[in-house]
């Protein structure tokens, strides 16, 4: 794959990962991209890196432009290795005249090994560099999603190149969002921001204040992963809007793990009361939808419920995985409640209620448990526990 002109005389010279298909626990089954940028100016300027395993690609798609001895400038918005992974062997290549980070991120690239005799230059938020014709400013974006975490915005093309930020975990062989479907695109999107930044929602929002307090024009966005934007910026910038205010719809998740699937015909028939009120309802057996799959449906969901058989005095392994999940992306202004069978002991559902607790997300009722087999009355409390939740979706309380 060639490199690629996004604007005159600004290049994607990263790489795409075709065949990658989880990242430290995000399932990645469609790949990935690793975005680095080239521009060409007074001063040649190379933004991020990629993944040490594709150092090669970067090198080929940046000779195809230019000599890499000729290059000035490297920008490292970020040092988490699928990004700043090559950087040792991109120094070496090119011989960089300025090193530009953020003070974390220099602390971060030695934590990493690399060399204090490097030519770093620490920059800020509201420093701006120039590489003749265009400049640089920078605007640090501590934990979105790392603290070392910085923007590069081009004020003469109205380019923002924003790290982690706004992308998508999605190899494709199209680089803009308007080469691609648009509903496939913001559903990468929605996981992405679901499953890395969620926690993170206070702090995009005060990014998103800032960029307009400053006044930013953009007409392109350039994220570390995915697709570039450029058909309406706007489309994204109101989605991590919404995404970070954490609005919810009129819309339950249930999920469950089951042994014997008494555990799977309860949740049927909470979902089925979840539908008989008019509530969207997606129902997730943990033994077919990953944890970042979940993560995802949460992101718009009023409620979660969850559910599971007792195995050895506790909930079912993947509930517990999915759950601690969740608790460290912290969804909040949530309802929960649970629900599972059990033989002889049935601590299942109090340690769903905790793990709901601990994750801030306030229980609508005290749970639900069936002794084995759910019977006819049993189901019927399931399906009342359902209306109950979805009730309270409706009304908007807890």
């Amino acid at each position: 794959m060639a490199p690629l002109a996004i604007k005159d005389n600004i290049y994607w010279v990263g790489a795409v990962d075709w065949d990658i298909r989880d990242f430290h626990g995000y399932s990645t089954f469609k790949g990935t991209t690793y975005n680095a940028y080239l521009i060409l100016d007074d001063k040649i300027t190379l933004v991020d890196t990629v993944k040490y395993p594709f150092r090669g690609e970067l090198f080929e798609r940046i000779r195809e432009i230019i000599d890499p001895a000729r290059i000035d400038y490297l920008i490292v918005n970020h040092v988490e290795p699928d990004h700043a992974g090559a950087i040792q062997e991109t120094v070496d290549l090119i011989q960089p005249e300025t090193i530009f980070c953020s003070a974390m991120a220099k602390k971060g690239l030695l934590a990493h090994g690399r060399p204090e005799t490097w030519p770093y230059e620490v920059v800020g938020s509201g420093q701006t560099i120039s590489l003749g014709r265009r400049s640089v400013s920078f605007l640090e974006t501590r934990m979105l999603h790392w603290p070392d975490s910085m923007f590069s915005y081009i004020p003469e093309e109205k380019l923002l190149i924003s790290s982690d930020a706004f992308g998508e975990h999605w190899a494709t062989s199209e680089r803009f969002d308007d080469e691609v479907e648009p509903a496939e695109l913001m559903a990468h999107a929605a996981k992405y921001y679901a499953n890395i930044l969620l926690l993170y929602s206070p702090l995009v929002q005060k990014v998103l204040a800032e960029v307009q307090r400053l006044g930013l024009a953009i007409d392109m966005i350039a994220p570390d992963h995915g697709l570039i934007w450029r058909r309406d910026v706007g489309q994204i910038l109101a989605a991590y809007d919404r995404w970070s205010r954490q609005e919810t719809a009129a819309k339950a998740v249930v999920i469950y793990d089951t042994m014997w699937d008494s555990t799977a015909a309860m949740a049927k028939a909470v979902a089925q009361g979840l539908i008989e009120t008019g509530v969207s309802v997606k129902v997730m057996n943990l033994k077919v939808n990953d944890r970042s799959e979940v993560m995802t449906e949460v992101l718009d969901a009023k409620a979660v419920i969850c559910g599971s058989s007792t195995l050895n005095n506790h909930m079912l392994p993947r509930l517990a995985d999915v759950l601690t999940y969740m608790k460290g992306l912290k969804p909040a202004g949530r309802i929960g409640a649970a629900f599972g069978s059990y033989g002889w002991s049935g601590e299942a559902v109090a340690q769903i209620n905790h793990y709901l607790e601990e994750t801030k997300i306030t229980l609508a009722d005290p749970g639900l448990k069936v002794n084995y087999v759910p019977g006819p009355d049993d189901l019927q409390k399931c399906l009342e526990l359902g209306r109950k939740v979805g009730e309270q979706i409706k009304q908007g309380t807890t």
